[in-house]
């Protein structure tokens, strides 16, 4: 048996058109002109955040909500770290108490596993943090690589950043120099590659330690406890306090990230304060 394909009618475009007429080089203009807008203003912020994992976008939430400029690099073409595929590629995310009362606030739902243990859905709390740091003010420069820190006076104060993408390029044409953004207080939430401090490292600076094996009831407070000044306008916060204080990890358990963040924000408004002191 022979099947003829039945062919609808094509509608005349003009009577189907739903969307505004614009031209392609509209679209282009809109993307580069707000992008670099952002990126001018932003060439000096408060705060600069290296890593948009939870501990990163909970300082920024944070910060921002107080009215603050924060600007978060990231070298991934996304952001959330972690945060969306727990542990071992499988999705859901735990938090130990009293961590769930944060996933309340940003409105992630979550349930009681046994007494003290919470689970989500990952991409549904990443998603959720992501879009409070959004909407508290927060901005983004994702595909960007910390290639190192302004130290001025004894003191970070700022940035050094390149593309991403000029990593994968062969090495006769690497050498696009990279460019520096400022900041009054930059804060390390970079992971286990804990990047603006071994920056310091590197000169003689400061001292890391290294991950210690997995021990999650003490790594969890270890790392609020640990998340704080490394250096004169270097905060530490999230998986970078394990990397620089040698604690015990964690694991796909996300309650001190998220933790570690918010205590990340606080010290940083502190030390704002002392520096606007001391410019009095």
């Amino acid at each position: 048996m022979c099947y003829i394909p039945v062919y609808k009618r094509v509608l005349d475009p003009i009577s189907v058109t739903i969307f505004s007429p614009i031209k392609e080089s509209d679209i282009t203009k809109a993307i580069a002109s707000t992008f670099m807008e952002m990126f001018t203003d932003y060439a000096r912020s408060d705060v600069i955040i290296v890593g948009a994992g939870p501990a990163g976008l909970m300082a920024g939430r944070e910060l921002a909500k107080n009215g603050l400029k924060v600007l978060v690099v990231e070298q991934n073409n996304y952001l959330g770290g972690g945060f969306w595929i727990g542990g071992y590629l499988m999705n859901p995310v735990t938090f130990r108490a009293p961590a769930q009362e944060i996933l309340r606030e940003l409105g992630v739902p979550f349930r009681k596993y046994v007494e003290g243990l919470y689970v989500a859905h990952g991409p549904h709390a990443c998603s959720k943090l992501i879009a409070s740091a959004c909407d508290a003010g927060v901005k983004f420069l994702n595909l960007t690589k910390l290639d190192d820190v302004v130290v001025r006076e004894n003191a970070v104060r700022g940035v050094v950043v390149n593309w991403t993408p000029v990593e994968g390029l062969p090495r006769q044409i690497t050498c696009v120099d990279p460019i520096a953004l400022e900041a009054r207080i930059v804060i390390d939430a970079s992971g286990h590659d804990a990047a603006a401090v071994k920056r310091l490292e590197a000169r003689g600076l400061v001292r890391t330690r290294g991950m210690g094996a997995m021990w999650v009831e003490q790594s969890e407070d270890a790392v609020v406890e640990h998340t704080g000044v490394i250096f004169p306008g270097l905060i530490v916060a999230g998986m970078a306090v394990v990397e620089t204080y040698g604690l015990p990890r964690m694991g796909p358990t996300f309650g001190a990230m998220l933790l570690s963040g918010k205590r990340a924000a606080e010290i940083a408004l502190t030390e704002l304060q002392k520096l606007e002191a001391e410019a009095r």
